[in-house]
Parts: structure tokens; C-alpha cells; sequence
């Protein structure tokens, strides 16, 4: 009998193993297609409650750290429920037991069950039973045809499942053009109509409202000037006021909907600090460090627990072959920058590298250059086709500071900004133009620093093409041509919108003029002293 007991016991802790087990093979990733086996809602009614997920048979709560109202929209639907009401967190339902599920849903709206929502898992926090997610749903079904994305045609390949919206009654908010879900073009869905936000006094308040409305954490960059592509049809809102703590972006004082004085290459943007990127840092793209953008910076991938699939899925990722190999060559001495992530485990289903569990994010995972990533793909990307060289306005050759000059001013250190492409002077649009931009210009044109970034043609309306529009320099670059930028022959832009600058001498024109004004004094005295004796004077 005893011996039946003990094998009992140990069959038991076997099997708990066993379970355990197959639950770390799916948090890898290698069961992923099959991990969602059911959802129910506990502690409520039958149309509201604790959310919890059933993962290959064991039940699990949810965290609430990203749980939002498109998330709960689908669940309630799917559920029979009709639409989510609300969604409060803080383990409102009551605490739940057994594990909690950290993963985080990023629904659209259009889905009908949210297994068909992307799901991210890189860098998910650590949760407690005091923070699962609830839903209080409207009880009664409903089609969600008000959560209808209407994506546009032009939505680049791959993008389109990452674009962020949130549905409010007739109401809706979604960013566009993003490389992610968090980052784009604003825009807003009113009267059945998708529009745009103008960018005039466009700030990071307003922003950040956004962002909050998305789940997307807060705004890090408000760009304007239609930094992700100019929107089409309407322009919805104008001269936005908010303070941050409106709970929608129609909530925020602003001019009355569909009044403005702008055009869709005024297009509001915003970049959240929930938008991530991932890049291999080396010029080739395909090799080198390996850093995700996070929190509004790049920092670095540590190598800890790293399973063999990450690397290849990184270079997959990347366009940059199938194979990733470790750099064997690693530097000494400890890390200069935020290591953002540590024990990142991708398994073979995993189709992504957000996908991928990890530690949570953290600003140092780790303290030495040894444990950072670094990879070496086993392909390479299409190198572009180089642009034609430009002939030289003045020799065979160009030089950067040949390639402009300032026009109207009253020395070569301010004026009209004009650039030589294609073998004829043409001038900048003003859209974006910053003290970033005119502070490359005036170390391109060899003067001092940029005093002041002009625009809507201060020093006169050039002639000719426009060749550069959108320009965005970081401040660093060598000349103008080194900027991210976009060609201006869109004809989004005239010449009353010319871009100049206003830059300081450099330290060789300062003594320069300085001896030409004491030689034109010594003239001028000469001059004074001859007339003087010739009248008797003297």
C-alpha cells in the first residue's frame, strides 16, 4: 500500500513536470498557433469579470498593463456580449491564481476573436495578481461595424497590421505610415470619414494624448509638415490646445471640426514611447550590435539565455539572409548606453522578434560590452543604385561648400539657402526647415553656427527648381545632402515658401571684415585730413 503511495506521488511530480514543461515550450514560442485554447470572464456575470485565458489547457489571468477598450471590444464580441463598456484594472474582479499572462494584445477593431490580434511578448513586464484585467461589457450583441479600420490603399507592404486604432462611438483615432503601430500620421474617423489633424500648434501635449488613447505610453517627438506622407479628404481638427489630460484627442480645445487654413503637407504626426525598431548597427545594415529603439533611444540587445532561434529571426527580420552567427570578436570594458533587453527566446514558431519572450524592459539589463549581441548575417541587402553625380558649378571637382550658398544677404553667412543639383542652382522649402537644418547649412557654406532657421522666403523668392523639401537634419551631419530628406519636385511647394538661414561669421571673415573696416577708417581719416588742409584747417 505504501509503495502504491509513493508511486503515486512521484507519477504526480512527474506529470507536474511534464505540464510544466510543455508550458515553457509554449512561452518560447514553439507551440504558438495553438497556445490560446479558450477565454472566459470570472467573478462577475457572464458579461463581465476577470479575464482569464486558457493556454494548452491551464487557466491564466490576464495583465491589465496594456489591456485596453479595442482589446476588450473584441473578447466582448466574441464572447456574445455586445461591446466593451469599460475596462477596469487593478484587479477589480478579485485576485485570480496560478500564473499570469504578460503578453499583450494590440487589437484593431475588425477582428472577431483575439487570437486573430497581433500579440507582443518582448519586454513585458512583470505582473501580480493585483494588476489582472477585467471588462465590463454592454451585455447585448452587436456587429462592430463602427470599428471598421478602412485602411487606405496605400499602406505599405507589412505595415498594415500594425496600424493603431481605438474605437469611441462614432469617434475613432489611428496612426498611419508608421514603421509600428505607435508612431505615424494622425488621424481621426468623424462623420463615417477618415481625416488628418493639422500641424499648427501642434505639440507634445497634444500628442501625448494621443499616445495615451492608443496605449502607446507618451509622446516622445510631435513632428509636423507631414512627416509620415500627406493624408487625403478632410482635415478634421486644427489649432489643438490640450493639456494632457484630456482623455481623447477631440476632447482638447481646438478650432470647430473641419475649420482650418491648412493643407494635408501640414499633417500631424507623433512618436509614442511604446514605438519600437530594431536595427544591426554597422553601415551594412546586416552585422554589428544588435539595438532595438525604445523609450525614445536606441539601446542594446544583451546576450544572456539568447536561444539559438533569436539570431536568425533578427536577420530575417531585417532582410538579411536566414542565418545569424555570433561575433566572436567582442570588446572589453563596459557598456556606454542603455541595454534595453536581456534573455530574449525566440522559439521556431515565433514569426516575429517582438514575439519573442524576454526579460522585462530595463535601462541596464546588463554592464559589459562582452554580454551585448552582436551578429553576422548570412546575407546581405540590395545595395541602391548610387545617384548620378552632379556636375560642379565652379570646377570638376565639387566640393560641399560649392554645392551652396546663401543668396540676398548681406555676406555669404546669411540669405536665400541654394543648393547646385543637376547642374543648376535651385532653393529649400521651408516645410520642417529647424535650426537643425540651418545649422548643417551653415557649416556646409563654412560660416559659424546657425543664429536663425528663416522661412516663407525672407530674403526674396528664388527662381527655378525647388530641389530639397521636408529636409531633417540631426544637426551633425556635413552638408545638406547628408540629411534625411525628400526630393522637392512633388509640387507641394512655391517659392514664397524658400528657406534661408542666418549663421554667424567664421573666425577668418570676422578678422577679415575686421581689417577691411580699420583699412576703410585709416582711408577715411586720409581722406578727412586732405580735406581739411585743403581749406585751411590745418
Amino acid at each position: 500500500m505504501m509503495t502504491g503511495v509513493k508511486i503515486s506521488a512521484i507519477m504526480l511530480r512527474m506529470l507536474e513536470w511534464f505540464v510544466q514543461v510543455i508550458l515553457d515550450v509554449a512561452a518560447l514560442g514553439i507551440m504558438w498557433d495553438a497556445e490560446f485554447t479558450g477565454f472566459r470572464l470570472v467573478n462577475g456575470s457572464r458579461c463581465s469579470g476577470r479575464v482569464e485565458i486558457q493556454v494548452l489547457g491551464t487557466w491564466r489571468t490576464l495583465c491589465d498593463s496594456h489591456w485596453d477598450i479595442s482589446d476588450a471590444h473584441i473578447l466582448c464580441h466574441q464572447l456574445n456580449c455586445g461591446f466593451a463598456e469599460s475596462v477596469p484594472g487593478g484587479g477589480h474582479f478579485g485576485r485570480g491564481t496560478g500564473p499570469v499572462w504578460r503578453d499583450t494584445f494590440h487589437c484593431e477593431g475588425t477582428e472577431s476573436h483575439l487570437v486573430q490580434c497581433p500579440v507582443t511578448a518582448l519586454g513585458a513586464s512583470s505582473c501580480s495578481h493585483d494588476n489582472v484585467a477585467g471588462v465590463f461589457c454592454s451585455g447585448k450583441e452587436t456587429r462592430l461595424t463602427l470599428c471598421n479600420t478602412s485602411l487606405p490603399e496605400a499602406v505599405p507592404e507589412g505595415i498594415a497590421e500594425d496600424v493603431g486604432v481605438v474605437c469611441s462611438g462614432s469617434r475613432r483615432v489611428r496612426l498611419v505610415n508608421g514603421t509600428g503601430r505607435c508612431a505615424g500620421r494622425v488621424e481621426i474617423y468623424y462623420e463615417g470619414t477618415w481625416g488628418t489633424v493639422c500641424d499648427d500648434s501642434w505639440d507634445l501635449s497634444d500628442a501625448t494624448v494621443v499616445c495615451h488613447q492608443l496605449g502607446c505610453g507618451v509622446a516622445m517627438e510631435a513632428p509636423g509638415s507631414a512627416h509620415y506622407g500627406e493624408g487625403s479628404g478632410q482635415i478634421w481638427l486644427d489649432e489643438m490646445n490640450c493639456s494632457r489630460g484630456e482623455a481623447a484627442l477631440w476632447d482638447c480645445p481646438a478650432e470647430a471640426w473641419g475649420q482650418h487654413d491648412c493643407m494635408h503637407k501640414e499633417d500631424a504626426g507623433v512618436v509614442c514611447s511604446e514605438f519600437t525598431a530594431l536595427r544591426l548597427e554597422k553601415s551594412d545594415g546586416c552585422s554589428g550590435r544588435l539595438q532595438v529603439f525604445y523609450n525614445g533611444t536606441w539601446g542594446s540587445v544583451c546576450s544572456n539565455s539568447m536561444t539559438p532561434d533569436t539570431m536568425p529571426l533578427v536577420c530575417k527580420e531585417l532582410g538579411c539572409g536566414d542565418e545569424g552567427f555570433p561575433e566572436t570578436d567582442l570588446p572589453y570594458g563596459r557598456v556606454s548606453g542603455p541595454t534595453w533587453l536581456d534573455r530574449v527566446e525566440c522559439g521556431k514558431m515565433n514569426s516575429s522578434f517582438w514575439q519573442c519572450p524576454s526579460a522585462p524592459w530595463k535601462l541596464q539589463s546588463c554592464d559589459y560590452q562582452r554580454e551585448e549581441t552582436r551578429i553576422t548575417c548570412s546575407g546581405r541587402r540590395p545595395e541602391a543604385t548610387p545617384a548620378p553625380v552632379a556636375k560642379c558649378p565652379n570646377s570638376t571637382n565639387c566640393t560641399e561648400m560649392e554645392k551652396i550658398r546663401a543668396v540676398g544677404g548681406e555676406d555669404g553667412c546669411s540669405g536665400r539657402v541654394e543648393v547646385w543639383h543637376r547642374g543648376s542652382w535651385g532653393t529649400v522649402c521651408d516645410d520642417s526647415w529647424d535650426m537643425k537644418d540651418a545649422e548643417v547649412a551653415c557649416r556646409q557654406l563654412g560660416c559659424g553656427p546657425a543664429v536663425s532657421a528663416l522661412g516663407e522666403a525672407a530674403f526674396g523668392k528664388g527662381t527655378g527648381p525647388i530641389w530639397l523639401e521636408r529636409v531633417e537634419c540631426r544637426g551633425t551631419e556635413r552638408s545638406l545632402w547628408d540629411c534625411c530628406t525628400q526630393p522637392g519636385d512633388s509640387g507641394a511647394c512655391q517659392h514664397k515658401e524658400d528657406a534661408a538661414v542666418n549663421c554667424q561669421q567664421s573666425g577668418e571673415e570676422r578678422v577679415q571684415m575686421q581689417e577691411e573696416m580699420v583699412m576703410g577708417e585709416e582711408r577715411n581719416g586720409s581722406k578727412r585730413l586732405a580735406e581739411m588742409g585743403a581749406a585751411g584747417d590745418i
